[in-house]
């Protein structure tokens, strides 16, 4: 009987112990739920930190050592920006103020390129491989823009420099035209431009203008003349002006004394078409429908690429 008594005795406590270990462990699981939600709380806040962190302007030159390259770094350097200047050479560092960040890449291997992109908000391309070489222009005019906006994992403002007449029809002219039509197919905001021959202006020849249908092809500075760092300012301040979004030009200057506001010039041109991989008012003489398929794969790879 005592032992009888003993051993309900025990089943009785044994009972209590799993009711009680039971309760624990929903209130462990309700806590680590808790904690869960906490924790999620956290990560948000945590993504809208990076958020804001990459909001601040990041600026990335591409083609940071040519004659263009280096005044763009300059002044985005001397607007307070976060400013990075990718070179092949990294002894090239003397080329740039103190507190630009060299990064050292290959414009025609886009592995070399992750670092140099990552975080950035801008990006503003200077380079050209120069010369009517069938190779380097698609190497690089054309073969640079591609391999940069592959190894862009976030959105970034882009400002690309190719050149006024670049519609004629020649090697270089069209590879560089095709690498205008990856970045309006990408989807990412940006601003393109076409300057004139560099530093041919005269000494009172400031006066910006902005023309759009590119229709000078004398191949001459006849098409337009500008100075390199107003090139360089006109980069820059593209990649934080809302008037310059979509929108694509040529560059040149006129004589008089240069403005201090481009947002009014930015805000007379009207935007690319949407949609369209060509600038406002082109003309239709480098067909999709003749392109080389690696550039329609191209462009069906970038296209909407950064968009929700």
């Amino acid at each position: 009987m005592n032992i009888f008594i003993l051993n309900l005795l025990m089943l009785i406590l044994a009972g209590q112990s799993l009711i009680f270990s039971t309760a624990s462990a929903a209130t462990s699981i309700q806590l680590n739920c808790t904690t869960c939600d906490s924790r999620s709380e956290y990560e948000r806040n945590v993504k809208e930190d990076n958020t804001l962190d990459r909001n601040k302007t990041v600026v990335l030159v591409v083609g940071a050592s040519g004659s263009i390259g280096q005044p763009a770094v300059a002044q985005a350097y001397s607007k307070g920006y976060e400013t990075r200047a990718l070179v092949r050479n990294p002894n090239q560092s003397s080329l740039f103020p103190n507190g630009v960040k060299v990064m050292v890449g290959d414009l025609t291997r886009p592995e070399t390129l992750h670092d140099a992109v990552a975080g950035v908000t801008g990006i503003i391309f200077t380079h050209g491989s120069g010369g009517n070489n069938p190779q380097a222009a698609e190497q690089v005019d054309y073969g640079a823009v591609r391999n940069i906006l592959s190894v862009l994992e976030s959105p970034a403002r882009i400002a690309l420099m190719t050149a006024v007449g670049v519609t004629k029809p020649t090697v270089g002219h069209d590879w560089k035209r095709r690498g205008e039509r990856l970045v309006r197919a990408s989807g990412l905001p940006y601003t393109i431009v076409r300057p004139g021959w560099f530093d041919y202006n005269d000494r009172d020849q400031h006066h910006l203008v902005l023309r759009q249908g590119d229709t000078h092809w004398a191949g001459a500075p006849s098409d337009g003349v500008i100075s390199r760092r107003q090139i360089a300012q006109v980069l820059v301040a593209s990649l934080t002006s809302p008037s310059a979004n979509h929108k694509t030009f040529e560059l040149v200057a006129e004589k008089g004394p240069a403005q201090t506001d481009l947002d009014p010039l930015f805000s007379a041109l009207p935007a690319d078409p949407a949609l369209e991989v060509d600038a406002i008012d082109d003309r239709d003489n480098l067909p999709l429908s003749g392109e080389p398929q690696s550039v329609i794969k191209d462009l069906n790879t970038l296209r909407g690429h950064f968009k929700n």
